[in-house]
C-alpha cells in the first residue's frame, strides 16, 4: 500500500504539482481516503461531513491543514457527504446522492458553491460507494463513464467515454495538468482513452482497490 501510494505521490510531482503528505491518523483507518473530507475549488474549501460517523474526526483533522490555503465553510447536521461524491467538471458540480451523501449534504455544497458560480445538478447513485466509482471528468465536455450511468439524464448534456462493465474500476480515474492518471490493469479503457488523445499515466492501485478506494480518493488538490 504504501508503495503504491508513494508512486502515485512522485506521479503528481512530475506532473507539476506540490504535495503535501499529511501524518497517519490513528484510529481512522480510512483517513488514507483523504478526499471524502472536503471539497475544494478555488475561492473556497468545503469541510464535508462524511457519512459513516466513524470517519467524522478526519474532518475536524482536516480543518488546520485547509485553512493554510482556502477560505473555509462547513457542511451541518442533517448534512452527509463525502467528497468522492462531487465531480467538478469546470463550473458543473455534480453531487452523487449515495449511501454516505443526501439531500441535505448536496443542498448545502450547492449554496455554498453558487455565488461563486458553480452550477450544481445530483445524480443517484444506486450501486457503488460514490459517484467518483463510475463517473470521471475528462476537460471540457467529455466524462468517463461506467455502462450503468451512460444513459443517466444529468449527465446528458456532455459526451461520454463507456468503460467496459469489465473494467469499471478505470472509471475512477483524475485528470490533471493535463494529463489523466488512470489505474494499470484495463486495456479496454487504455485504448479508448488513448483514441481520445490526452496523455495517459498509468498507476498501480490493486491495493487501494481492495479497501474500496480508488485514484481520487488518495488526495485533495488545491
Amino acid at each position: 500500500m504504501l508503495a503504491q501510494h508513494a508512486a502515485y505521490a512522485d506521479a503528481l510531482r512530475a506532473l507539476g504539482l506540490e504535495i503535501e503528505v499529511l501524518d497517519p491518523l490513528p484510529g481512522f483507518p480510512d483517513a488514507y481516503f483523504v478526499e471524502d473530507v472536503a471539497v475544494v475549488v478555488p475561492e473556497l474549501a468545503v469541510v464535508a461531513r462524511p457519512g459513516a460517523p466513524s470517519r467524522r474526526g478526519e474532518a475536524d483533522a482536516i480543518v488546520p491543514v485547509l485553512a493554510r490555503y482556502r477560505e473555509l465553510a462547513r457542511l451541518e447536521y442533517p448534512a452527509t457527504l463525502d467528497g468522492g461524491d462531487v465531480l467538478i467538471a469546470g463550473r458543473t458540480v455534480f453531487i452523487g446522492l449515495s449511501a454516505r451523501t443526501n439531500e441535505a449534504g448536496a443542498e448545502q455544497l450547492a449554496g455554498l458553491l453558487e455565488p461563486h458560480g458553480y452550477r450544481s445538478q445530483t445524480v443517484p447513485v444506486a450501486a457503488g460507494l460514490h459517484l467518483k466509482s463510475s463517473v470521471s471528468w475528462l476537460g471540457g465536455e467529455t466524462l468517463l463513464v461506467s455502462k450503468r450511468f451512460a444513459d443517466r439524464p444529468e449527465l446528458r448534456a456532455f459526451r461520454h467515454i463507456v468503460v467496459d462493465e469489465s473494467e469499471e474500476p478505470a472509471c475512477n480515474s483524475l485528470l490533471m495538468n493535463g494529463t489523466l492518471l488512470t489505474p494499470a490493469g484495463f486495456p479496454k479503457t487504455r485504448r479508448q482513452l488513448d483514441e481520445s488523445g490526452l496523455p495517459v499515466v498509468e498507476l498501480d492501485l490493486t491495493e487501494p482497490r481492495r479497501m474500496d478506494g480508488g485514484l481520487t480518493c488518495m488526495s485533495l488538490r488545491l
